[in-house]
């Protein structure tokens, strides 16, 4: 026998944090993806999606120099975040066989040195961009 659950509606439920704006940007990867398929270098996706976002009338910055502060002086600790969105979303670019823990650490990282609480890592090696992008919150 087959059972049906009923549908749970909760009017009071949180949205998921930058909805929007991720769904533009994600929108934006998977038409890069689309024309250009896996394979390619990481700075290959990197040059055609900021072309893609241009396109679509995104705002962002790329290749951000993140700064570290130790005991009040700023240090450049060789952080370059590949995407930050309106200042509001940091995305990390991969294109990898797997996405390992480092790289989820890595957006991690970028996310509480900006104080920016939403980050995508998409891995462009994939052969349906869906099954490489992760979202992460803080």
């Amino acid at each position: 026998m087959q059972h049906k659950f009923p549908v749970l509606h909760n009017k009071h439920a949180t949205p998921l944090l930058e909805k929007d704006l991720t769904d533009k940007i994600i929108g934006a990867a998977i038409e890069v993806h689309r024309a250009l398929g896996p394979g390619l270098l990481e700075s290959a996706y990197q040059l055609c999606l900021a072309q893609e976002c241009k396109l679509q009338k995104l705002s962002f910055e790329q290749q951000v120099l993140l700064k570290l502060n130790y005991k009040g002086v700023e240090l450049d600790g060789g952080y370059r975040i590949d995407f930050v969105f309106d200042k509001r979303v940091v995305v990390e670019l991969k294109a990898v066989e797997e996405v390992l823990p480092v790289h989820e650490a890595q957006l991690l990282t970028y996310l509480m040195l900006t104080g920016i609480r939403v980050g995508l890592l998409l891995n462009f090696n994939t052969p349906v961009l869906k099954d490489g992008i992760y979202r992460r919150v803080l």
